[in-house]
């Protein structure tokens, strides 16, 4: 989750002239009914970083999908999902520097930016442990809970980041995240990575299935996710910002 609202949420006078020409600008276009292509027009450089970053999280469901449709053998759509995640990262880092760096960000790259961080770091990963053999009714329900507590998250951080609640540093940055950021599922990521190289899919997921055949069949790995949601949704955690 990049911080492209820091300076924003501080209410600093120096910040609000310095964005308010670009966010005036941008508001303008959108509302125009006027001219070709206002919307492509009206987004900044991080916003088109962004993008970057959803594009890498939706190759990755593809990729996952591409894996369930084809030879269960063949793990190379497995290995090509998780590796378009950490280039998701690397654009969700950039676009916040783009945005510091040229002065110029606004409510619609906040909610492009959460958005993205959605698809790269909450439903690509789950649709990764679906391929990785995850796939019965409770693992679905467990993964489902997953993705929307990082719905929950991100929508909390774009209202938090702005209401003055959180503490700030001198350069009007939040001090700490309420609840671990959502890109720290790259570690859950790391983890299925290694699983694929030892071969550990499908029915070989470390700790196999308990309750086989009945109506709460799970594998029990599936509660890692569960509790990494509940990291991020966590009100009292608080991560301190590098």
């Amino acid at each position: 989750m990049s911080r492209r609202t820091g300076g924003a949420g501080n209410g600093a006078p120096k910040t609000a002239v310095a964005q308010e020409p670009s966010y005036n600008k941008q508001k303008d276009l959108l509302s125009s009914t006027k001219g070709h292509f206002s919307l492509l027009r009206a987004l900044h450089m991080a916003d088109y970083i962004t993008e970057l970053n959803g594009f890498c999280g939706i190759m990755s469901i593809f990729s996952s999908l591409r894996y369930c449709l084809g030879d269960p053998a063949e793990k190379a759509n497995l290995y090509l999902a998780l590796a378009f995640l950490p280039f998701g990262l690397f654009f969700d880092f950039m676009d916040g520097r783009v945005a510091r760096w040229r002065k110029k960000s606004s409510m619609m790259g906040q909610e492009l930016d959460s958005l993205a961080d959605l698809i790269s770091f909450g439903l690509a990963p789950a649709c990764v442990a679906f391929s990785l053999g995850m796939r019965t009714t409770l693992d679905h329900v467990l993964l489902a809970v997953f993705v929307l507590c990082g719905l929950t998250r991100l929508a909390r951080f774009n209202v938090t980041a702005s209401s003055g609640d959180i503490p700030k540093d001198a350069s009007g940055k939040a001090s700490y995240f309420e609840g671990t950021p959502i890109p720290t599922t790259l570690g859950l990521d790391a983890l299925m990575a290694y699983w694929v190289s030892q071969g550990w899919v499908l029915d070989q997921v470390p700790l196999g299935v308990w309750f086989q055949g009945s109506a709460f069949e799970v594998h029990p790995v599936v509660a890692l996710f569960l509790i990494h949601g509940c990291l991020m949704c966590s009100k009292s955690l608080h991560v301190p910002k590098p």
